[in-house]
């Protein structure tokens, strides 16, 4: 399908991003300018400079939204998808773990017309080897979510989701934080949508390199699976 007149929305949160948010803008431009397509920014509370960074690009299809304090990444997304006008929108992190250049893989799917939803799978693509417990605690995650929804996930927690514009619109985020990646896949499970998977390359940072997401963060997503499959 042709892509120059599809219009695709590329959302970003980002807090304190400024050693890869200027790396990533331009990476993100060359890898979707077979779209018409805007990058939305959600500057969540930065204090690095990450800003000042942002404002420097004189591209005006890349558009920053501003929190006046850290609210998460939940929080930062439900801003994005308010204000993204795509017709598809992708979830881009700003730490440079996901790869820009699977963006035009991952829409594949919905242009084809076979997927409502796709999620880019660290486990069936390159990835880098490391943090084992992380893995561990993310495949049943993944496994506890797949069997209240009633899905087959390789990678419910991965931060590369793609969703047409008219999903979203009727999914509201209540999660603020990390929450909300099993928060969008029982909301996308629930409307039935049609969720397919492609593989994505991965380049994880640990936490020494400032990876957020801790042991508290996978409690309260156990808890969110639970929560969004029998309650909004």
């Amino acid at each position: 399908m042709p892509t120059d007149n599809i219009a695709i929305s590329i959302v970003v949160p980002a807090f304190n991003e400024l050693a890869t948010i200027q790396t990533l803008i331009s990476k993100v431009q060359d890898a979707v300018r077979a779209f018409d397509f805007e990058i939305i920014i959600v500057d969540d509370g930065s204090t690095d400079g990450t800003v000042e960074t942002i404002r420097q690009f004189g591209d005006e299809r890349v558009r920053l939204l501003h929190h006046t304090s850290n609210q998460g990444k939940g929080a930062a997304l439900r801003t994005a998808f308010r204000h993204a006008t795509g017709q598809i929108v992708v979830i881009q992190d700003a730490d440079l773990e996901y790869d820009p250049r699977d963006i035009p893989n991952l829409v594949q799917p919905i242009l084809d017309g076979h997927a409502d939803v796709v999620f880019g799978s660290r486990f069936r693509g390159a990835a880098r080897v490391h943090l084992y417990w992380h893995r561990v605690a993310n495949s049943w995650l993944t496994w506890f979510s797949n069997l209240l929804n009633n899905l087959d996930l390789s990678d419910m927690e991965t931060g590369y989701k793609a969703f047409r514009k008219s999903v979203l619109d009727q999914i509201c985020i209540r999660e603020n934080r990390f929450g909300v990646e099993p928060e969008l896949t029982a909301k996308a499970a629930k409307l039935k949508c049609r969720i397919y998977e492609v593989p994505i390359a991965y380049h994880g940072r640990d936490y020494a390199q400032g990876k957020k997401i801790g042991f508290l963060d996978a409690v309260r997503a156990a808890w969110c699976i639970i929560r969004y499959r029998i309650a909004d």
